[in-house]
């Protein structure tokens, strides 16, 4: 049995490119080079677009919640399960978003976040629509070449 549908799987999606949208533009705040600035807030800017295209997929889904004894219950458990179990877990987050980060640190824990997406998204294909898996692979194949761009940027940084 499974626990998540397909919804729930694309609410992880949505909410771990919100994540890296997040550090990216935290990561450009913390950069003095414009150079740098420049390089995290189009990786902040990607992330951003990939969110809506998971939106976007989202909509033609019918999602049935279970129960709430709140309203929005069962999305703030979704939101805390992916905060603390996928991609970013609570102390990464936490040091992620630290005005402390320098641009090397940062590289490195972005090239393991887009790792992990990648990752993610493999093993979501299975609970998707396959009407879907060519948008999957496409955002795959762009967190791949932000894993590149990672690394290109991380030789300057050697």
């Amino acid at each position: 049995m499974n626990i998540f549908n397909t919804g729930d799987i694309l609410q992880f999606a949505m909410r771990i490119e919100e994540d890296g949208e997040m550090f990216y533009r935290k990561a450009a705040l913390n950069a003095e080079a414009k150079e740098t600035r420049d390089f995290f807030n189009v990786m902040a800017d990607e992330e951003a677009r990939h969110k809506t295209v998971f939106s976007d997929m989202l909509k033609g889904i019918d999602v049935n919640p279970p129960a709430e004894s709140y309203r929005g219950e069962y999305a703030a458990y979704l939101r805390d399960y992916i905060d603390g179990r996928v991609v970013f877990t609570k102390k990464e987050k936490d040091q992620a978003m630290s005005d402390s980060l320098d641009v090397a640190q940062a590289i490195r824990f972005a090239m393991g976040r887009e790792v992990d997406s990648i990752l993610y998204y493999h093993e979501a294909k299975q609970f998707i629509d396959k009407k879907h898996y060519a948008e999957i692979d496409k955002i795959i194949e762009e967190e791949r070449k932000h894993f590149h761009k990672l690394a290109d940027m991380q030789k300057k940084f050697k």
